[in-house]
């Protein structure tokens, strides 16, 4: 059985080998050009010094030649250019100058002795001037000398010339030697890749598609085989997974599906109307009430919901809440007509986050309000004729009273004094309380209007301060103002807004003990102005939150009003854009804020 060799070690012997090949190759023409280099030099290094012996030999005898044919010859000159080319002529014989140049330096040794002989010949012992220049046998041996060194001095220049042409070729060799190299090695490192590629790349081609169709739900896969041992564990080791998940999706499937079917029986059970929302705003499902309520049918799962509700702030309160936005205002009632009657649903969008961030769907909660807002308008019809009636004789009464406790005479700090001015206060709080119930009405069915003028809420709440800081240093009370600047000037109905503080302030303090502390603050939040009256007192219950805004509701044993202050602070919030909140705990005192648009 052929022994599996791992992918590094494959890896490592294919490249090493293209490494080696290279390496070799261009050891090869490194040597080649060195050698060619070195021996060119050489030869260069060689002609140049043969030129510069010829132009000193010739130089000698050109001196000597001129001392020859002077008319006043000069002994010892001639005596000292003749020892110049002997000596020059001895180095030209004992360097290394080639064996060819050396026996062409011989011949013209030779020639030179016969020119001295000629010399010798031609000039009779004694006899001045020499006259040489019309001695023919000394003028043919000089010309046979001069020509011999012009011929040595061309030779040179033809083997200098020879060499570079044949450096030439050389390197036209070595260039085609290092092409062939780098032929092969690309010729060699392409098939290896195709090698490799087609070795390693098949296997992993398989284990991708096998990937896929695991991917789709699909576990029985073909899983290569491959003699690499990292490709083979890899597909071991794949195969074991796709077990185990195909294990885990068989032992899963049911309890999925068993959840899937309680979580929607739950959903469908529910009283009020349920609509889940994607992250695009198309409905993904929708129980029964909510399908009953809104006229709908199966056909609307997976349609934006938009078009399929009248009311368009549906579609923009959906867009603030996929983007992670809040809704600062309750959204008006949606009216829907179907069956041969119109329904008022009341509803509220929440999103739908990851623990990480960011919005994945909304859930939509409808509520059928249709008999409440018909219970709500005749309630508030009555409350506003029933106060309307009730305003006219009580005033009257109390003006009655007035005068005839002006006309009676008691005496002071008797039981009578007494009774008059208990009669005197319930009767003024009689009238508050009609006020309200009046104002109550009117906010209700929109009969209200704001007067609306520049308004500094930094100084609004000194006031406020101001008015209550004898009740509250009464009560043993600390009340403080924390404003945080800079605030921009609103516009507001400031008796209304004078009203909602008083109603706050006088809240808390009321359900405040002794040696608390009751604090006002203003700040701005982006785009809005929050007031909020913190207290100290006894908290709320969070079972009793959510109904402490409606009328007539006191959660308290406290002696204070009837329920109202609180439902016509929520009604004048309103009215400005804003939104009246609470967050208290039992026993940690309560925080009622409101926020307006700035």
């Amino acid at each position: 059985m052929e022994r599996s060799m791992k992918l590094r070690t494959r890896l490592f012997l294919s490249i090493s080998a293209l490494i080696t090949v290279a390496l070799l190759g261009l050891l090869v023409g490194l040597l080649s050009v060195t050698q060619m280099t070195r021996s060119q030099s050489e030869l260069i290094q060689r002609g140049f010094s043969a030129v510069q012996l010829g132009q000193k030999l010739r130089q000698h005898l050109g001196e000597e030649l001129l001392l020859l044919i002077a008319q006043k010859p000069d002994a010892q000159g001639l005596s000292h250019a003749r020892e110049a080319f002997h000596g020059a002529l001895n180095e030209g014989l004992q360097s290394n100058l080639g064996e060819q140049y050396v026996q062409g330096l011989a011949e013209a040794k030779r020639l030179y002795e016969v020119m001295e002989q000629a010399a010798e010949q031609g000039v009779p012992e004694g006899q001045t001037p020499y006259n040489l220049g019309t001695y023919e046998p000394f003028i043919k041996s000089f010309q046979a000398l001069r020509s011999h060194l012009l011929e040595e001095q061309d030779r040179v220049v033809a083997r200098v010339s020879g060499s570079e042409k044949l450096a030439g070729e050389r390197s036209q060799l070595i260039v085609a030697l290092l092409v062939f190299i780098g032929l092969s090695i690309l010729t060699i490192g392409v098939l290896t890749a195709n090698g490799i590629a087609r070795r390693f790349g098949a296997p992993i081609d398989l284990l991708a598609r096998a990937a896929d169709r695991v991917g789709q739900g699909r576990y029985d896969v073909v899983l290569p085989v491959s003699p690499v041992v990292e490709l083979a564990v890899l597909s071991r080791r794949f195969g074991l997974m796709t077990e185990a998940l195909r294990q885990y999706h068989s032992s899963n499937l049911y309890q999925l599906l068993n959840s899937e079917g309680r979580l929607k029986a739950v959903l469908d059970s529910i009283d009020d109307g349920l609509v889940i929302l994607d992250a695009q705003g198309r409905v993904e499902h929708a129980n029964p009430v909510a399908l009953r309520q809104l006229s709908w049918n199966d056909t609307v799962l997976e349609q934006p919901i938009g078009p399929l509700l009248p009311d368009h702030a549906v579609d923009e309160a959906l867009r603030q809440v996929l983007a992670g936005e809040v809704l600062h205002e309750q959204p008006a009632d949606l009216r829907i007509e179907g069956n041969g009657e119109v329904r008022l649903l009341a509803w509220a969008l929440t999103p739908v986050q990851l623990r990480e961030g960011g919005s994945v769907g909304a859930v939509m909660v409808l509520r059928d309000v249709t008999e409440q807002r018909t219970f709500e308008r005749v309630r508030n019809e009555f409350v506003l004729r029933a106060s309307h009636e009730l305003r006219t004789p009580i005033t009257g009464m109390h003006m009655a009273f007035s005068l005839l406790r002006e006309r009676l005479s008691v005496p002071e700090g008797g039981r009578e004094q007494d009774l008059i001015r208990t009669v005197d206060e319930e009767m003024r709080r009689l009238v508050r309380l009609i006020d309200d119930l009046l104002d109550f009405s009117r906010y209700q069915n929109g009969l209200k209007t704001l007067q609306r003028s520049p308004c500094d809420l930094a100084a609004l709440l000194e006031q406020t301060r101001e008015r209550f800081a004898d009740e509250a240093a009464e009560r043993e009370i600390a009340l403080v103002c924390a404003i945080q600047a800079p605030l921009p000037q609103l516009n507001l109905d400031v008796a209304q807004v004078q009203r909602l503080l008083d109603n706050l302030v006088s809240n808390a303090l009321r359900h405040s003990d002794a040696g608390g502390q009751v604090e006002l603050q203003v700040r701005r939040e982006g785009e809005r102005v929050v007031v909020s009256v913190q207290d100290q007192g006894e908290g709320i219950a969070f079972g009793q939150q959510a109904r402490i805004f409606e009328p007539f509701v006191q959660v308290s044993r406290r002696k204070g009003g009837v329920g109202l202050g609180l439902a016509l602070s929520r009604e004048i919030a309103e009215l400005h854009g804003g939104r009246l909140e609470v967050c208290a705990r039992p026993g940690e005192g309560a925080c009622f804020s409101f926020s307006l648009p700035a």
